[in-house]
Formats: structure tokens, sequence, C-alpha cells
């Protein structure tokens, strides 16, 4: 008697176990990508509510503080169904939709890419009319050495292109996103163009330390060196429209591709590029040439995280903490785990024009060093 009135006594009733069938026992669902815009955090040390877009109000997602060893999900329940959902802080790269592609936008593209094109020969390098041959011209006089040369032009324009990166906050702010991103554009391309020109000149002019070319299998493997990394290239280079003003310039931070194996591509192509052209070259000019880019991308490294973290704060150190700038480094330690589909993330549009764009500019080896000599820089 006393046992059944303690059983049906509500404070002394053992605990109800879910149902085999219950939410609990069943299998979680694939993971899924949920891309920043689609959630609105807000970041803070305590966790925080976020609200899911077409759910119901009785749904919420709560995001925990960021954990340096630990991937941030969120365990996400509708319905009967629970869902892990990996939160993508960052933006997804090299993602190109063609619906969401106006006619219009291209055909500004390409007008501005003519036009840019025909200022730039006038202007810069067409002899005749231009100040390319002047600017080199004055920086060669600096030193009869071609090492010393190629390094100076290498440290003007990583001092532009980098000084004028760091003042693009208030820059945009005093001028507009779209100016500022014409006076970069504008500085920089005449630049770059004279320090590769010069470089095409002058590659075999240095003293030679070393020659491989004789090895049969290191044109191969150099050349397959130099290929990939163009697969390097910092996904911002994709977003043409950006690059052009046509579309409002941004200071993205991406997240996928690439990005997860090293979150400075551009620094990490750089150096596969300059390697296999200085094994290959084999001399002092190479070397020179080699230094000055890859000390440029290694300030680039310290350079762009700091800009991040001013623009982005607490959300870029999300992104950081998971990604590595030694390529797999946070693959290796558990930081990043890369999706069993992750090939999909470079079957798009823009790896496959990288690709052509890569093997046309390699059979175009000869073109272009025709057209370097002639402008005798």
């Amino acid at each position: 008697m006393a046992t059944s009135i303690l059983l049906s006594n509500p404070l002394f009733q053992f605990p109800r176990f879910p149902k085999p069938n219950s939410l609990l026992h069943r299998k979680q669902a694939p993971k899924t990508k949920t891309p920043y815009h689609s959630l609105k955090p807000v970041f803070s040390n305590k966790p925080s509510k976020i609200a899911f877009p077409n759910t119901p109000q009785t749904h919420s997602l709560f995001f925990p503080s960021t954990n340096p060893r630990k991937r941030p999900l969120i365990p996400l329940a509708l319905g009967n169904q629970t869902e892990e959902t990996e939160f993508l802080v960052g933006e997804d790269s090299a993602e190109f939709d063609l619906s969401k592609q106006k006619i219009s936008s291209w055909i500004y593209f390409t007008a501005i890419l003519g036009i840019v094109l025909f200022v730039l020969n006038v202007a810069w390098i067409d002899n005749s009319t231009g100040f390319g041959k002047d600017f080199i011209n004055a920086v060669s006089s600096v030193s009869d050495s071609h090492e010393v040369v190629m390094l100076t032009l290498t440290l003007i324009f990583a001092v532009v292109h980098s000084g004028l990166a760091s003042l693009r906050d208030t820059g945009e702010k005093i001028i507009g996103e779209r100016a500022y991103r014409v006076l970069f554009a504008g500085i920089s391309l005449p630049l770059a163009v004279s320090t590769v020109v010069y470089f095409i000149n002058h590659r075999y002019d240095g003293v030679q330390l070393w020659q491989l070319q004789s090895v049969p299998w290191l044109h191969h493997l150099l050349w397959l060196s130099n290929f990939v990394s163009f697969f390097f290239l910092y996904p911002s280079t994709f977003n043409l429209l950006e690059v052009a003003a046509v579309d409002k310039p941004k200071m993205h931070i991406w997240e996928t591709g690439i990005m997860r194996i090293t979150r400075h591509p551009q620094m990490v192509g750089q150096v596969m590029w300059c390697l296999a052209h200085t094994i290959w070259i084999g001399n002092s000019v190479a070397v020179a040439a080699s230094v000055g880019l890859i000390g440029h991308h290694l300030f680039g490294v310290w350079n762009g995280d700091r800009r991040l973290a001013i623009r982005y704060g607490e959300a870029f150190e999300v992104v950081k903490n998971r990604t590595s700038v030694i390529p797999f480094a946070a693959v290796l330690d558990g930081r990043q785990k890369l999706p069993r589909d992750y090939y999909k993330e470079f079957l798009r549009l823009p790896y496959l024009t990288i690709t052509g764009l890569s093997l046309g500019a390699y059979f175009a080896h000869p073109l272009m060093q025709a057209a370097s000599f002639g402008l005798h820089w």
C-alpha cells in the first residue's frame, strides 16, 4: 500500500525515458553549410540567440562563445528532425550564380576594361606617349645592378600597393568605394606592368648561380607547381565586377574553397610561382625578384589579418581560429574539417576560367616576351 501511494505521487515518479522513435534516437542528418548572410549573430562572450529565417519563433539557435580548438556547430531542431549545421561566418568563395548576373553589368565591365587598357597603353606603355620608359630609366639610374633595380621596382610597387590597401577604410569614407578602387588600380597597375616587363627583359642578365635546366623531369615538375599556384589566387580576384568598380567594392571574409587550406592563398601561390621560376632560371636577378615578391606577400599576411580584424572584429577571429596561414595546418590539427564533397567547392566557373587562362598564359609566353622586348625597358 505504501509503495502504491509513493508511486502515485508525482514527486516520487521515476523519470520517463524517450521512446525509441523520438528526436534523440533519430540519426542526425548530414551537415549543411549556412552562410553568414542567412544568420545574423551577435558576437559576445555570452551565448547569443540567433534568429533563423523562415522558422517559427518557437525555434531558436544558440551560438556559444568561440573555442579556438573547436568548430562552432549549431544544433538546429526543426519539427521532428535534427540537423547539425556548420555555421559559416565567412562567405562562400568562388561562388558564381549565372542566374543573378546582369548582361548590362558585363557590358559595362567590357567597356571599362577596354578604356583602362587604352589609357594604360597611351599613358604608360607606349614609349612615344607614356611615362613607363621614363619611370624605368629613373629607377635604373639608381644603380647599374639589375638585381638592385629589380628589388627597387618591387619595393616601390609593394609600398604603393600595401599602403593604399591600408588606407582603404579612410579613403572610402572620403571619396567612396568606387572612386577609391579606381584610384587604387590606376596607381598600382602601371607599377605592376613595369615590374613584370623589367623582369622579363632582364631575367637572364644576372649572375648564374646554378644550371638545372638539363634535368629531364625538372621542367614538368616546375610547370605543374606554377600551374597549381594560380589556383591559390585570393577569392576576391574572382569578383571581376567589384575589381572594375561596376559593383560596389567590398572587403570580404572568405571561408570556403582554397581558404580551408590556407587563409592567405595569394601568399602561398606567389611563393610557389617564385620558387618555380627561380629554380628554373637559377640566377641572381630571379633571386632578387623572388625575395622582393615573397617579402611583400609575407607583409601582406600580417597586414591583411590586421585590416580584417579592424573591419570585422570577433567575426574575423572566428575564421582565424579555424584557418591557418601554413597550408593544411588547421586541417591537420583538427581546427578545420574538410567536407566530404570538398572538391565541389572548386568545380566552379572561376576555377574553370583560371584553368583556361593559366594554360593560355603558358602558351602565350613567346608573345609576352616579344612584347616586353619591344619596349626596351
